[in-house]
């Protein structure tokens, strides 16, 4: 069993100290606001009072938080995760961010003797729980092979990559796809309905189909109802759809769908539904095509 520290309580954040808990291991955590610790304080988690006292009292501390510019406040500054580090520690972020920002901020934790891996999740909240996510990670595979017996606690699917970044170019390049394949699953129910079929006959066809990835199988049926919890809102999708157009004109790889999806969000966010799910990917095409939806009638 390891000392363990995990900054970042989202809702993904959250439910894998919750596993870690589950697996026997220490976890000492921070949160900007502390009210989403306190279920994990009652289950046995330990409360810090700055990103860098959960380095200090941590073997292997991890970070999850929203963006790049969120990754540079815990880890920078006086109070910042940097400031905790020492030899013979690691540091395993777990948020989808910039590669470039991930290889340098792997600079600066290796020059105070300790080592980083970028190890983004594949799946959500619920993935999580069930102990079904996927882990890519990458950095040094001696760093890799000390942190993989803890990784394999919140998912049985752990991938070393390669060096520092590839991970999460990795994550960037799956996240792309569950947007596109939204809204290509949205054209789809649409062009059923207005046809006479109903919605909810549409979406039990198609789940039974074999257009039924995972991801559709779980987010597809949000075009019936969505729920009160909010998996990956809108501006987290837009976020990671940026990192790839992003990518790909450093890369020099056109991205079409991804471009077009993006304006989707964008919409999505002009119409003041950005907080949701990015599942009213359907809900902006259904405004298009004529179509009340719950969110837009």
């Amino acid at each position: 069993m390891a000392e363990l520290g995990y900054v970042g309580l989202g809702v993904m954040g959250s439910a894998i100290v919750r596993r870690l808990l589950a697996a026997g291991h220490a976890v000492t955590v921070w949160n900007r606001t502390r009210e989403k610790a306190e279920p994990l304080l009652e289950t046995g988690a330990q409360w810090a009072g700055s990103p860098r006292e959960v380095a200090a009292r941590s073997e292997i501390v991890f970070t999850m938080v929203t963006n790049t510019a969120a990754v540079q406040a815990v880890t920078e500054g006086p109070d910042g995760i940097l400031a905790g580090l020492e030899r013979g520690k690691i540091y395993v972020d777990m948020s989808t961010a910039s590669p470039a920002n991930t290889r340098e901020l792997a600079e600066k934790v290796a020059a105070v003797g300790a080592q980083m891996l970028d190890a983004p999740v594949s799946g959500t909240s619920i993935t999580v729980e069930q102990g079904k996510v996927s882990i890519m990670v990458g950095g040094d595979e001696d760093a890799f092979e000390r942190a993989k017996p803890v990784l394999e606690a919140i998912g049985p699917k752990v991938f070393h990559l390669g060096p520092t970044g590839t991970a999460v170019t990795m994550k960037i390049a799956i996240n792309l796809s569950l947007a596109v394949q939204m809204l290509a699953f949205s054209e789809g129910v649409l062009l059923a309905e207005k046809t006479g079929i109903s919605r909810e006959r549409a979406v039990e066809v198609m789940l039974a189909s074999v257009i039924a990835s995972p991801m559709v199988a779980y987010r597809g049926p949000l075009v019936l109802g969505h729920p009160d919890e909010v998996w990956f809102d809108c501006h987290m999708m837009q976020k990671d759809m940026n990192l790839a157009l992003e990518l790909g004109r450093e890369l020099e790889v056109p991205l079409p769908t991804t471009a077009v999806t993006n304006e989707f969000l964008t919409a999505a966010n002009g119409m003041g539904i950005g907080e949701k799910d990015f599942a009213v990917l359907f809900d902006v095409l259904a405004a298009m095509a004529g179509v009340e939806t719950e969110v837009h009638a």
